[in-house]
């Protein structure tokens, strides 16, 4: 026990009776529905444990005392211990057999749920084993069914498997410390924090098929996931990127060992260094912030987040961040009149520094209540709060709401009258009432028992809440108290509890409808990048998923919301007129966007024998296929791309990787720097209109970017031409006079500058041909087709121009030559009949592979000889 807890403990110990406030009597509870808890035996410690805040997955019995089961309780006010009636947990001394439980979830349709249980404990003194989390599906949960508890099929095994909730499509999502790829040499992961096991992230699991999927790579985990009433997967982040804080300790006291690995790979070796890139150092680092305006970053909050059930679309709940939650932080460089700290006046303050155990309101979706707790020695319970956030709604206009008073968040030993205890787990009950577990006692945990005989004054019960006053506090009890005695060897010595256990993760039993499955929808001005390139998303999509890969892109990086004036906001593309300026003064100039992947490398224990697991450091982005997408840069930063002259960025990212990155002057000197991690799926196209996106407008008060983003556009053509083949400038045709118009389509495609439509096997499509833009609106044509890709020695020169191949009524002995259409004289080869301008002609989808290169010739007013050709394309079918 540390000295800070054997203080703690010893004043509770002398105060306890005196200080803790009683919860108000009220009459017996009344619930609409059935409510599905957990109970657990009290575990003293705060760190790393059951109730922490981060690190409460591990399956060890120090984390996670043995005793608890899954109960129900009916509105009638019965009891039934479930796990218990399916034949698992006992009391008494916890062995093999013995059970912990936890974050049970009701399926939709109220007839079963899934919850999280470890089974075993150590047998015999000395004993260390490995015991981890499983997900398991209980049914019968009627008063008079039969409980049936099954292991849910094709989990990831060796690992910790927690807080499972139901998809809509049958999956099952829940956190689990597997590392991101499976890879066992780097496990477990660790956070950025302590460096302690976490989740390594948010994971998707077909329990039929085996498909296992990471939704959310989270370099210092993912909590309590939910699936909201519109689709949404809501869940806490803990957002913690900031360099390492105990390889910045060691400089003083080198007690921890930290290194570098010299890879992620499983032949790594351990190198003596610690380097790290990204973000700027920690404000205890005076020897690297020296000679920089550089003030130092410290970042660390919980905040709640969502997600498609798919997986895309990650970003904070509805875009609300530090400036709509906190009430203060500070700027981030000296030197810049513009920059100050972010502050709310202490009249107007409504803030919630971290966001626990999210639950939505069936009465209001889009209402979410959950807990705002300390970080340490709270497990985890403080102050309730709710957010007022349906999809759409405006970050600026989101307002937390204080549910309990604002003291219970503040963990005191002399609390003032209006201090009720500490909550978390709330529940909001289908009646409008609402349940929570709640503690009387309003300090900070401890063990106020015995080295056998650990006690936490920390008494978790099950209370519906009412009013008093402006604020919520607890009423009734659910139950009249779940007692059991048991025992458990630590593994070194024998301990005992015998009294009230925890009431946990209350659920309510209930049918509810099936959210929908949500995703994003390419925006205008990006699918006007796509049909500037000509290239067909769904193309680039299978292309990205083969490879592991995902595109972000933004229109106008210079562009950042009006309330952050924390980093430079005064931004302008270097050597162009593109700038958005908020305030006079200092103008940066930005020339690219470097990006960061999270890579496992961090160690510690020391190079001679390294303990396990790996904590991820930021390095410039390295992904061999991503690297090998993009154009080669040649200059900017390692890891960079360009910012377009317009303001706007696209890259070819890692998908299922976890990555940041930052706006760098074209020295490469960092401006502006993301501050949080972001992950993609594979095949994710991802697009951002601003580099701090706008709730309402930026620094200029202007509205959202709207132009087509070059920098896309220069990419996709990058991308379409070193992926097949493309066509000579010939190919634009003669069509309206000098320099072509582009008349013929694939579904309303010319190509871009490649003339290469990608088409999916399986997907239809059209040929088209449009009359000339100085008519006749009739006008005669003739198309005619290849097989493949011609030759420039295919060329065939004509009074109106250059064929880029010859027709087949030229040269009919050719095989790969076609004549799909001729208005201009009878032709017997022509596959259909002739028609007017302008011409479309829907193919059914393909079940086989084609590449086809298209020309045509057709009456144009605008050129002497009266005949012009049109462009040619290639369609490429696949």
């Amino acid at each position: 026990m540390s000295q800070l807890s054997r203080s703690v403990a010893a004043v509770v110990a002398a105060a306890w009776f005196g200080l803790v406030s009683s919860p108000r009597a009220q009459g017996p509870v009344s619930t609409p529905h059935p409510i599905l808890f957990v109970t657990q035996v009290p575990v003293p410690a705060d760190f790393i444990t059951i109730g922490s805040t981060f690190g409460n997955h591990r399956g060890t019995i120090d984390s996670v005392a043995r005793g608890g089961d899954l109960w129900i309780r009916y509105p009638n006010g019965t009891l039934r211990n479930l796990t218990g009636l399916a034949g698992y947990g006992n009391s008494g001394f916890q062995g093999a057999s013995s059970i912990a439980v936890r974050d049970p979830c009701v399926h939709w349709s109220g007839t079963r749920a899934v919850f999280a249980m470890v089974v075993g404990a150590t047998a015999q003194q000395y004993q260390h084993l490995q015991y981890f989390w499983r997900l398991y599906e209980i049914t019968g949960l009627g008063p008079n069914d039969t409980p049936v508890i099954t292991l849910v099929p094709n989990q990831p095994s060796g690992c910790n498997n927690v807080s499972p909730v139901y998809a809509s499509d049958g999956r099952i999502l829940f956190t689990s410390d597997r590392p991101r790829d499976g890879s066992a040499h780097l496990y477990p992961p660790l956070d950025e924090y302590e460096v302690t096991p976490i989740v390594s992230g948010l994971w998707s699991l077909d329990p039929v098929h085996g498909e296992l999927r990471l939704l959310n790579h989270a370099p210092s985990g993912d909590f309590t996931p939910l699936v909201d009433s519109f689709g949404r997967v809501l869940f806490t982040q803990w957002d913690h990127l900031q360099r390492d804080q105990l390889a910045d300790l060691e400089l003083v006291n080198p007690i921890y060992g930290m290194f570098d690995w010299s890879s992620e790979a499983a032949n790594s070796t351990p190198l003596p260094q610690v380097i790290e890139l990204f973000p700027e150092p920690r404000p205890s680092r005076t020897d690297l912030l020296a000679g920089t305006a550089m003030r130092g970053l410290l970042f660390n909050h919980f905040f709640p987040w969502q997600i498609h059930q798919d997986g895309t679309g990650l970003e904070t709940l509805n875009h609300i961040g530090r400036h709509e939650l906190h009430d203060y932080f500070d700027f981030a460089l000296n030197g810049d009149p513009n920059l100050h700290d972010f502050y709310v006046p202490a009249s107007t303050r409504r803030s919630i520094e971290n966001c626990f155990h999210l639950a939505e309101d069936p009465l209001q979706p889009g209402r979410y209540v959950g807990t705002d707790a300390p970080e340490f020695y709270s497990h985890s319970a403080g102050q309730l709060v709710a957010l007022v956030a349906p999809p759409g709604a405006n970050p600026d206009q989101i307002v937390p709401v204080h549910l309990t008073h604002p003291d219970t968040r503040t963990q005191t030993l002399a609390p003032g009258p209006n201090h009720s205890g500490q909550y978390r787990d709330p529940l909001p009950l289908s009646d409008g009432s609402m349940l929570a577990s709640h503690t009387p006692y309003t300090g900070p945990a401890a063990d106020i028992g015995t080295a056998s005989a650990p006690q936490s004054p920390f008494t978790f019960r099950l209370r519906q809440l009412v009013p008093s006053g402006s604020y919520l506090v607890a009423g009734a009890a659910l139950t009249n108290g779940i007692t059991k005695t048991v025992s458990w060897w630590s593994p070194d010595v024998m301990l005992s509890y015998s009294g009230p256990l925890w009431e946990l993760n209350a659920v309510e039993v209930k049918a509810r409808p099936v959210p929908p499955v949500t995703g994003d929808v390419l925006p205008g001005p990006e699918q006007a990048a796509f049909a500037s390139a000509g290239v067909e998303p769904a193309r680039l999509q299978r292309f990205l998923r083969e490879r592991g890969l995902a595109l972000i892109t933004a229109r106008d990086v210079t562009s950042r919301d009006r309330a952050d004036q924390q980093q430079p906001f005064n931004l302008r593309v270097a050597g162009t007129a593109t700038q958005t300026i908020g305030a006079p003064g200092q103008i940066y100039d930005i020339a690219h966007l470097q990006l960061f992947q999270a890579d496992l490398l961090r160690g510690r224990g020391g190079v001679s024998s390294p303990d396990v697991g790996r904590r991820v450091l930021a390095r410039p982005l390295h992904d061999p296929a991503a690297v090998a997408a993009m154009p080669l840069q040649s200059s900017g930063p390692a890891g960079s791309v360009a910012i377009g002259s317009d303001g706007s960025m696209a890259a070819f990212v890692p998908a299922q990787r976890a990555l940041s990155w930052q706006l760098t002057s074209p020295a490469g000197t960092p401006v502006v720097r993301e501050r949080y991690w972001l992950t993609f799926q594979p095949g994710e196209i991802r697009v951002c209109a601003s580099c701090h996106g706008l709730n309402s407008a930026d620094q200029q008060n202007q509205l959202e970017p709207t132009n087509t983003p070059l920098a896309l556009v220069e990419l996709l053509r990058h991308w379409q031409a070193s992926t097949g083949p493309v066509l000579p400038a010939v190919a634009a045709g003669t069509v309206g006079g000098p320099g072509g118009t582009d008349v013929l389509t694939i579904s309303g495609s010319h190509g871009g500058p490649g003339r290469r439509v990608d088409k999916d096997l399986g997907q239809p499509f059209a040929l088209q041909l449009a009359a000339p833009p100085a008519g006749p609106t009739q006008a005669p044509f003739v198309v005619w087709a290849r097989l493949g890709v011609p030759d420039a020695v295919e060329q065939l020169p004509s009074p109106f121009g250059t064929m880029l191949f010859p027709p087949a009524f030229l040269q009919p002995a050719d095989p790969r030559l076609l004549t799909l259409t001729n208005g201009l004289f009878a032709d017997p080869t022509a596959l259909m009949a002739a028609s007017p301008l302008p011409w479309s002609v829907p193919v059914p989808a393909l079940g086989f592979p084609l590449v086809l290169t298209l020309q045509g010739a057709l009456f144009d007013a605008s050129v002497p000889a009266g005949l012009s050709l049109s462009n040619a394309v290639i369609l490429r079918v696949q």
